[in-house]
């Protein structure tokens, strides 16, 4: 994998990826356009999928060893992309959506043990044709919130057919599209799933109490999660002797 960049992500080069639709027509959700444009995010997820059970596969193989306890993806609802692009302060257009917002295409990485995180992060970072444009390591550096986890954005090649659509000229036979990665133990997901339940799909704010509490829970299943590697790694070197 070409490491493009360090832990900030850049702005990719719009014309250079092979998408040439005309880069400032207004988005329109309801568009034969925008839904094609989110159909070519869903490949990358799958392909992005595709290659994480194959490591799980390969691993359990090899190894006789689960790295990865489940994965799921999700494509970004398309009324979240422009709420998104206007709390950036971006036009809605085709050239900002594509540039700008990197999560359209997400997907999620479960692992048992803290170790298996940087395990599948070496194994994204050296694939073949994929571009790593960013990675945030939130397990050494927890968000203000306690959130723990490893993000990053890679750019996956997505083949394109032109099937029925040969009169488009934004189709090529190959482009890069951006998918962003969350990697977690079962313990930090079991948090960010019901933190964000609680802070974000509901209309009354946690009191700052509650705030607190969640950010302590933060930090002891942060502790549980290394209690438990260490206790895995003995039992590990014991299965050696």
């Amino acid at each position: 994998m070409k490491k493009i960049s360090g832990n900030n992500c850049r702005d990719i080069d719009f014309s250079e990826k092979g998408i040439t639709i005309n880069e400032l027509i207004p988005i329109k959700i309801k568009d034969e356009e925008f839904s094609l444009l989110m159909s070519i995010y869903e490949k990358a997820s799958i392909q992005v999928l595709q290659m994480l059970g194959g490591v799980q596969k390969e691993y359990n193989n090899i190894f006789n060893k689960n790295i990865i306890n489940h994965t799921t993806s999700r494509i970004k609802e398309p009324k979240s992309i422009l709420n998104k692009m206007k709390k950036k302060n971006l036009e809605l257009n085709y050239k900002n959506l594509v540039e700008n917002i990197n999560d359209i295409a997400g997907v999620r990485v479960v692992c048992p043990m803290k170790d298996d995180i940087y395990t599948i992060v070496k194994i994204i970072e050296n694939v073949p044709n994929w571009n790593l444009i960013c990675e945030k390591d939130y397990i050494k550096n927890p968000k203000k919130s306690g959130y723990s986890g490893y993000h990053l954005i890679v750019e996956v090649p997505v083949k394109i057919t032109s099937e029925g659509n040969e009169d488009k000229a934004y189709l090529k036979n190959q482009i890069f599209v951006k998918v962003e990665i969350q990697i977690r133990t079962m313990a930090m997901d079991f948090w960010a799933t019901n933190e964000h339940k609680m802070k974000y799909k509901t209309s009354k704010n946690l009191s700052f109490i509650d705030s607190n509490r969640l950010k302590l829970y933060a930090r002891i299943i942060n502790v549980i999660d290394d209690r438990f590697s260490k206790i895995n790694k003995k039992r590990e070197i014991n299965e050696l002797i």
